[in-house]
């Protein structure tokens, strides 16, 4: 790989050599002095690479290089970067070696349909792919032997403009690859390498890329070359395609040409976890070659069943796919005799007993063919056995086997630089090491009030300033008008009660709940001493005019003068601007129709950084909440019917009565003694127990190490 570094970067002087090899490293996004290293070269070249820093490399001018090549401090930061980074890459044990197993040359192999791991990879849609990406970020931390498999989505999920009517309007913009943090996978003669989808005619190609993330590789399939033809090409284009056809074939693609390309590569895996059912025809693949080498289809199937983790994500049933028997048999009629299945034994698989006639369901299939399934909060854990209990028709509800493993999120890449300071100097230099620990939290009651408050009031100016210089840039750049300029944030008050909800704009998560009362919402945000203000953020699915219009209305909200401008839609969401929200707002909001939230990150990463939560008492929230660390509303298994009015009450009793009075009693120095208290219990409470690495350890006791042990 260093070589194919110099090659792109010819001119980089000799003393700053290693700086492309950690650009391409994604262990530079978690880490704020790796971070720092790109910052100082030029901070203003930063910023416009969007933090990109192969990208910035790529166009920073000679002379800065040779500058940074002389300057005899930043060298010295260089040196101890580069040395902790390379050093932390090479170390082959950790806490799975330690602590776990020996898994000698056994590896994990993890598929999903997307991944959040930095806004410069736009290979996410929501909280799925942040859970993914977060997932091999701990795993890297924690050296567990795996490696992970999905897609190159070169014009990502959506890229989201809002019309002066409010409407939203996707905006294709293809990622230019050479000047992001990925790299090619080449073969012997040192082309990039290209594997053949089985099942597939005419035959469909995928090219092979990787992104590595620490010490965890990430391999990328892309239909979108010249060997394919239009219809192929646009496999990979874009994440979740409406087209039920062209949704098949990605998912052939993801499970089966993603198992084929690990073959011709060469890397062999011992277990399989699989993120949603968008993925599981890896475990047919799976079967099919140690059918091949002689096993009958049920010991092949016990085999691969008994090494196979599959997590649900979601109590939506829409959620889960289901393709009809037709298509089907389009596709896989030639496959079935390759694992010594008739038609009807490889359909039924896939058939869910309550709903027989439906077609293949991809998650029915997966829980059928794995033995260690969960979903992803206690709350999603009992929705799901409700839910799929006909799979195990002997057996109670409660006695359904599919546990949980509640949601966490990656620390290191959640916490703001600023808030890790205040940490190491109060928790001590090694906090991060152990940060799933709740006793070191417990020294978060020594940070001082003053200095808490504080770093969050620079944050959240940190946030009013990043929401202005983005609508900025649009008024001089796209000549947006006026009415996008006031929407989008540019007349509010950082020294407001601020509310954040950002959220993909789905129905059921209710983002309009907040306006179901206006004449209980107007004093809010009017009261000339005490005002509230509301940022919104959000995408709706291109195929989702319900949600569409539910973004509209909030649009129109934040334009009306009745709302005195205290109501902000800011455009286009991603991960930038999430790292912005969930550090600078005062509360963190959330109200979804129960049980209809399976876990939920978004709330975890705000709490970690001191931000309150004001959710419905579903997915995460019911086992985070604790009185003292935010509020909960709305009962967890309300009456059925119309409950929004029920709901939005209490959630107007609570900011009324509780969060603002809170918010605004301050001392004679301003610093609101009580709602630092808030603060400080909000992270000391859910830090350590929402923390990727007790979830990531979690799964790697309960489910890796037995899998590993079946091999």
């Amino acid at each position: 790989m260093v070589d194919e570094l110099r090659i792109r970067f010819p001119n980089l002087p000799e003393q700053l050599a290693g700086l492309p090899e950690l650009a391409y490293n994604l262990w530079w996004s978690w880490n704020p002095q790796a971070r720092m290293l790109f910052k100082k070269l030029d901070r203003v070249a930063w910023k416009e690479s969007g933090h990109n820093p192969v990208r910035m490399l790529k166009e920073l001018p000679q002379g800065v290089l040779e500058h940074a090549a002389r300057d005899a401090e930043y060298l010295h930061h260089y040196n101890a970067v580069i040395a902790r980074y390379r050093r932390e890459i090479a170390s082959r044990s950790g806490w799975f070696q330690e602590d776990v197993m020996d898994a000698g040359e056994k590896t994990i192999a993890y598929f999903s349909a997307e991944y959040g791991l930095h806004h410069s990879l736009p290979f996410y849609a929501g909280g799925l792919g942040f859970l993914a990406g977060d997932h091999l970020k701990e795993c890297s931390d924690l050296r567990v032997p795996l490696f992970a498999v999905g897609f190159m989505y070169p014009e990502g999920y959506l890229r989201q403009r809002i019309r002066s009517d409010g409407w939203q309007e996707n905006v294709d913009e293809v990622l230019v690859r050479d000047a992001a943090p990925i790299l090619r996978v080449l073969d012997g003669t040192g082309e990039q390498l290209l594997v053949k989808v089985p099942l597939i005619e005419p035959a469909v190609h995928v090219a092979l890329w990787k992104v590595s993330v620490g010490r965890v590789s990430l391999y990328l399939l892309d239909t979108d070359i010249d060997e394919n033809d239009p219809w192929n090409r646009s496999i990979s284009a874009h994440l979740y395609i409406g087209d039920i056809e062209q949704r098949l074939r990605q998912e052939i693609v993801l499970g089966i040409g993603g198992s084929e390309a690990l073959s011709i590569m060469g890397v062999a895996h011992s277990v399989l976890h699989l993120n949603e059912g968008h993925p599981a025809f890896a475990i047919l693949e799976r079967i099919r070659m140690r059918v091949a080498e002689g096993a009958t289809f049920e010991e092949a199937s016990a085999a691969v069943r008994a090494t196979t983790v599959f997590t649900t994500h979601t109590p939506v049933p829409a959620g889960h796919d289901v393709f009809p028997f037709t298509l089907m048999d389009k596709y896989f009629s030639k496959y079935y005799p390759l694992l010594g299945l008739s038609r009807e034994a490889f359909l039924q698989l896939g058939v869910h007993p309550a709903e027989p006639s439906a077609g293949f369901n991809m998650t029915a299939f997966a829980l059928r063919m794995s033995t260690h399934h969960n979903g992803v909060s206690i709350r999603h854990g009992e929705v799901a056995r409700r839910m799929w209990m006909s799979l195990w028709p002997d057996r109670k509800e409660e006695d359904v086997p599919i546990s949980s493993v509640t949601n966490g999120v990656h620390v290191p890449s959640w916490i703001e630089p600023k808030m890790e300071l205040l940490f190491n100097r109060y928790l001590g230099p090694g906090w991060l090491d152990d940060h799933d620990s709740p006793v070191i939290w417990e020294l978060v009651n020594d940070i001082p009030d003053e200095e808490l408050w504080k770093a969050h009031f620079w944050l959240k100016m940190k946030l009013h300033n990043f929401i202005r210089e983005q609508v900025r840039k649009r008024w001089v750049d796209d000549r947006i008008s006026a009415t996008n300029v006031v929407a989008g944030g540019t007349i509010l008050d950082p020294t407001t009660l601020t509310i954040g909800f950002a959220r993909r704009f789905a129905t059921y998560k209710r983002a309009d709940l907040i306006f179901r009362d206006l004449e209980r919402l107007r004093p809010l945000l009017s009261n000339r001493w005490q005002p509230v203000q509301i940022i919104f953020a959000g995408k709706a699915h291109p195929a989702d005019d319900a949600g569409k219009r539910i973004l509209q209305k909030i649009f129109s909200f934040a334009i009306d003068p009745g709302m005195s401008g205290r109501i902000a839609f800011v455009e286009n969401y991603d991960e930038q601007l999430a790292q912005y929200l969930i550090h600078g707002v005062d509360v963190w909001m959330n109200n979804p129709l129960p049980p209809l939230e399976a876990s939920g990150t978004s709330g975890m990463k705000a709490a970690v950084n001191g931000i309150p939560h004001l959710s419905i008492a579903d997915g995460w929230w019911i086992e985070g909440f604790t009185g003292d660390n935010g509020w909960s509303f709305g009962l967890r298994d309300g009456p059925p019917g119309d409950r929004d009015g029920a709901d939005a009450d209490e959630l107007y009793g609570i900011i009324e009565k509780k969060i603002v009075p809170l918010y605004y009693d301050v001392d004679e120095n301003g610093i609101p003694r009580g709602w630092i208290r808030f603060m400080k219990k909000s992270i000391i409470n859910c830090a350590p127990r929402f923390s990727a690495r007790r979830m990531v350890k979690e799964y790697t006791t309960r489910f890796y190490q037995a899998a590993l042990k079946a091999v």
